[in-house]
């Protein structure tokens, strides 16, 4: 699960990916953002920027691209 934050791409969409990890020393709580781009197949452009969407991992798309969008 993550939030679009771009699309301004041709069938792609930017998915940012939010992880809390602990921290070994100081026991807290870190935010650990990771962004990954996903196809949007035939351009469905549902998802707009801020958009909660999961993404699944596919076939390789192009030389990033990995995941592929699921529209809720």
């Amino acid at each position: 699960m993550g939030v679009i934050v771009s699309d301004k791409m041709d069938k792609t969409v930017v998915v940012e990916v939010t992880r809390y990890v602990k921290h070994p020393k100081y026991q807290k709580y870190l935010k650990r953002p990771k962004r990954y781009k996903a196809h949007d197949p035939k351009n469905l452009m549902k998802g707009k920027i801020g958009e909660r969407v999961t993404i699944v991992e596919c076939r390789p798309v192009s030389k990033n691209k990995r995941f592929a969008v699921i529209y809720e």
